[in-house]
């Protein structure tokens, strides 16, 4: 039985079907310009103060790229932490905001975000979800590449391996607590995994510490290093969304409902295809 906003379901199993979406940097723009209050009706933008996001590993590469744009159409400045959707790392998100660290918007997986509803940290109702991120496998660049297209290939994989690194948040909780228990290979293979914290998996493999690591797909692929190999077989993949909400010690609520439309839009979609995510676009 699988969780709230994770699902087992048709998310693309080839990362080149989820990038053969042409970029629209015309539609871009128009879409920035015309998006409610995220412009002004002079050419030169307003500007304001900062925005402070809060975003995790999922979402970040797609974050990354798009930054930029609503930036510069804005005139605002985005300033950016990093962190895990879970977990007590110094690092996570919910660390950071138990810190009281400056927040207007954060992006999470959708359990962990709801969870941060619950606490009072986000604003009920502000959850806007922006994509699917389905989990993968990584081998040190030029290393060989296991078999892990059937479930059978995948227990082999995972037996044989010397070591498997492994995230601290929403793919490694499931990695950890589900999937070796739905393999029957538990006790084989917990002891020589590793739980990753303050740190991409994929970097751990690209410097040799682990011979086999298990990130979301959108984690792996930016890393110089590695050899993405592919997703999990259907059968035992988890698909999370990641999700936007609007801090409770937001102090530029406005704005931080400018970027989350943004990063919702149709104008965003291709970039956010691009780093191997399904988005998740307003209609």
């Amino acid at each position: 039985m699988t969780k709230p906003f994770e699902t087992r379901s048709s998310f693309p199993t080839s990362i080149g079907a989820l990038t053969r979406r042409a970029a629209l940097p015309l539609v871009a723009a128009l879409a920035l310009a015309g998006c409610g209050s995220l412009g002004t009706s002079s050419s030169k933008p307003a500007g304001g103060a900062d925005i402070h996001v809060m975003t995790s590993g999922g979402f970040t590469a797609a974050y990354n790229d798009l930054r930029p744009e609503f930036e510069r159409s804005t005139g605002r400045s985005v300033k950016t932490a990093y962190g895990a959707s879970m977990g007590n790392a110094e690092d996570s998100i919910p660390s950071r905001l138990a810190r009281n660290e400056p927040a207007d918007v954060v992006i999470l997986a959708r359990p962990a975000l709801d969870a941060l509803v619950a606490e009072g940290k986000v604003v009920p109702g502000s959850q806007v979800d922006l994509v699917r991120s389905a989990i993968g496998f990584a081998v040190r660049k030029g290393a060989p590449k296991p078999d892990i297209s059937t479930v059978d290939a995948l227990k082999r994989t995972l037996i044989a391996a010397p070591s498997i690194a492994y995230s601290a948040s929403a793919s490694g909780t499931y990695y950890e607590t589900e999937l070796l228990k739905k393999l029957g290979i538990e006790d084989q293979v917990k002891p020589k995994s590793k739980r990753i914290l303050s740190e991409r998996v994929g970097t751990v493999v690209a410097r040799g510490d682990a011979a086999l690591g298990l990130q979301q797909v959108s984690e792996l692929l930016p890393i110089a290093g590695i050899d993405y190999i592919g997703p999990l077989p259907a059968e035992v993949q988890r698909v999370t969304v990641f999700s936007a909400g609007i801090a409770t010690a937001s102090k530029q609520p406005d704005a931080a409902r400018q970027l989350i439309r943004y990063l919702n839009s149709p104008a965003a979609a291709p970039t956010i295809a691009k780093t191997g995510l399904e988005p998740l676009t307003a209609r």
